[in-house]
Formats: structure tokens, sequence, C-alpha cells
């Protein structure tokens, strides 16, 4: 997959919330991981991130919304149940972007909200655990993303795998339309016409 993405979640309180949102996020290849003002305790939360995620994915806490920053060209994309919210399944995920969360038994902060240039959510009936959501996010990203074989008509599988993306030679384009040819007529010196 092209870009990159990076996970993260504001007011985070419970541990194994965060544990298992970094888990996830270092399964499907996120580049970096994040919390905005938590609270939660960090070595509680390596019990559910079985997989020692931040000794593989680099980790920002940021203190305050004010302090949080996130790489040039990153585009913040909030995780919200709200009415006017993109649905997840029609949403085309930015190649360099970071998701946010809400915590647990609550929404994005409204600060959160205004920094976000989209938001997205997953059509459900009533909330779902914020680690749940992260991983439904993260796993609609590589389906949009990635490169799969179609979906048959009839159940099951696909019949044969995709082929191989094959890599071409440079395209060389040729700047001929754009060359004229010396005037020419009385009175012009050819010998002084330099291309």
């Amino acid at each position: 997959m092209r870009g990159y993405f990076g996970v993260g979640v504001e007011s985070v309180s419970k541990s194994m919330n965060a544990g298992a949102i970094f888990r996830t996020a270092h399964a499907f290849g996120a580049s970096f991981v994040y919390t905005v003002a938590a609270t939660y305790k960090r070595q509680q939360g390596a019990l559910a991130d079985t997989s020692n995620a931040l000794e593989h994915v680099p980790f920002y806490g940021f203190p305050t919304i004010n302090t949080m920053i996130l790489p040039e060209g990153c585009r913040l994309v909030g995780v919200e149940l709200t009415d006017d919210a993109v649905d997840l399944p029609s949403f085309r995920h930015p190649s360099q972007c970071a998701y946010i969360l809400g915590p647990e038994r609550g929404s994005l902060s409204p600060e959160m909200v205004e920094k976000c240039e989209f938001i997205v959510k997953i059509p459900t009936s009533f909330c779902i655990n914020v680690s749940v959501a992260a991983a439904l996010v993260m796993y609609d990203r590589s389906l949009s993303m990635g490169r799969f074989a179609e979906r048959p008509v009839r159940p099951g599988g696909p019949h044969t795998p995709r082929d191989e993306h094959q890599h071409g030679g440079p395209i060389l384009r040729s700047l001929d339309q754009f060359r004229q040819d010396p005037p020419v007529g009385e009175g012009f010196d050819p010998k002084g016409f330099s291309a």
C-alpha cells in the first residue's frame, strides 16, 4: 500500500483499550500511534499489547490538543458516530492520514472535531468499544487501499489469484511536438539561430 497512517485516541482512560489499539495498529502496519490527553497507566496497557507494538511502532503522547503535531501533509480523520459523518464503507481514505478516536464512554471533544478534516462513522446502531472501532477503521483502510483479488459473484473465495503487479520501464515522452523548425525567409540568418 502506498502512503502511511497513524492511529490515535483522545482522552483514553482504560489501559487495555490503549494496548489493544496499539497492537492492532502494529498488525495493520501503522506508521505511528499516539494519544492526546490520555490518563491510562501505560504499564498495564502492555497486558493487551502482546506484540509489544511500542517497541516496533513510534509512539507519541500529546498532553493536550494544542501540543498535538502531525507530519506535514498528514490529514486528520476523526472517527465519531454523528449524523453528518461519512459512512466508513463510502469513505475514500487519504494516502497520508492519522485517525483519531474518542474516549470510552465519550466522544471526540469539539476542539478535536474542529481540527479534523474528515469525520467518519462506522454504520452501527450505537457506539462500540474504541479498540474494536479502531480495528474496523484499519481493516476498511486495508480493504480499500490494498491489492486483493476481486470478490466472486457467488459465495466463497476467488477461484484464481490476482495477477502479480507488473512494473514497466520508464515512460519517455518526446518533446518533438513542441519543437519548431527555425524560421526561414528573406533577411534571416540561420547561423545566428540557436535552439
